[in-house]
């Protein structure tokens, strides 16, 4: 039987193209997840190429990819090539004019995880932002959805721009989005980033449905695996409440608690909101860093049974709305301070992208965002696969 082709990830193909860029000097913004198809880090294959790399720059969670979620990086010296770091998670989000003054071309190669409010999309953003008006060129190295690109499963709401716009959603795209980065970039180099030297280069035989074929490497300290990555659009709602979302333990995201849960009663009226393709129980742990820490807590852990199915978003918010129901005079909004939200104020606001997202999942009859054919004729002329 014939072996499938492959996925190549963008960044693979342009590492063939060595000889095109001898004489330009590249910055690359990576991370520790930022590998080729054959599991080398970038910035090393760049350099065993013959790219010649000046700096890096790097996310939030720094260039490990191992930083406390929302933590202050700083810059420093990547041991692996000596070569100076960066950080647009620090005292700046963004390239400053500086930063840019020894390069001629930026490369971008992260993965992403599919999801609005991870962070890694949105410092693309700033980095297009940055090369635009500092006219540099800019190359992304495009890299598949993990948690699949059928637009079908895009979920809302749409971000309000107006009201909700910070760090983790900064213009109107969906809570789930089913785009590649190289996409979406496309998307915002049209109405949102003028004047930008873009190149895009795509993955090659992957399909949209797709979300196999190519190794997942954890992308923070949170996202280990391709289930938790599904989860994630849904779970990290809870955030945004003061429920613990599984931080703390060894399945972020993954479980829920909260000392004044009782885990049998929310297990009970959970089940009944027959979410599709998502099975829970009760458990108990005891959170050794985050919200409630060294506190025992109650609640649910969450397994996936069919990912055709499996609404993300539409399931976190069912999630909150019921615990909402069961302990009304419990549950409050969570201050959730991160290096780009200081006070950490209105972050279930930015998270779900709508203005007193609480009050709309309390008094909201349904837990259904449906934008998913709106989202795909807006992405129609920039989809790539």
């Amino acid at each position: 039987m014939p072996q499938p082709t492959p996925v190549l990830f963008g960044i693979d193909i342009l590492l063939t193209q060595a000889a095109n860029y001898t004489a330009k000097r590249m910055a690359l913004v990576c991370n520790n997840a930022s590998l080729t198809t054959t599991d080398i880090p970038t910035r090393a294959a760049l350099l065993q190429k013959g790219f010649t790399l000046v700096k890096l720059f790097s996310p939030e969670h720094g260039l490990s990819a191992t930083g406390e979620d929302g933590s202050f990086q700083n810059d420093s010296i990547d041991a692996a090539t000596g070569l100076p770091v960066i950080s647009l998670y620090g005292n700046h989000l963004a390239p400053r004019q500086k930063d840019l003054e020894d390069i001629d071309i930026v490369v971008f190669d992260i993965p992403d995880i599919g999801c609005r409010f991870y962070t890694y999309l949105w410092t693309m953003t700033h980095v297009m932002e940055s090369c635009a008006a500092n006219n540099k060129e800019l190359i992304i190295t495009d890299r598949p959805n993990p948690i699949t690109g059928n637009l079908s499963f895009a979920e809302g709401p749409i971000l309000d721009e107006k009201n909700c716009s910070s760090f983790i959603g900064r213009y109107a795209i969906p809570v789930r989005h089913s785009c590649t980065l190289g996409e979406l970039a496309l998307y915002f180099a049209a109405f949102k980033i003028k004047n930008l030297r873009l190149t895009v280069i795509p993955v090659q035989n992957w399909q949209r449905n797709q979300s196999s074929g190519f190794i997942f490497t954890p992308t923070s300290p949170a996202i280990q695996n391709q289930h938790t990555a599904l989860l994630y659009p849904g779970m990290g709602l809870l955030e945004g409440i003061n429920v613990n979302e599984g931080r703390g333990t060894n399945q972020p995201f993954n479980c829920c608690g909260a000392p004044w849960i009782n885990e049998n009663d929310l297990q009970n009226a959970f089940a009944k909101r027959n979410c599709p393709g998502i099975s829970s129980q009760p458990i108990t742990y005891t959170p050794d860093i985050g919200l409630y820490a060294t506190e025992l807590c109650k609640g649910l852990q969450f397994f996936i049974t069919d990912e055709t199915v499996f609404r993300s978003v539409q399931t976190g918010i069912a999630l909150i709305k019921t615990i909402i129901q069961l302990y009304p005079l419990h549950v409050t909004e969570r201050l959730y301070p991160t290096v780009a939200n200081p006070t950490g104020t209105g972050h279930l606001n930015k998270l779900l992208g709508i203005p007193d997202a609480f009050g709309t999942i309390k008094s909201t009859a349904t837990c259904n965002f449906n934008i998913a054919d709106e989202w795909a004729a807006l992405m129609k002329e920039f989809l790539l696969y």
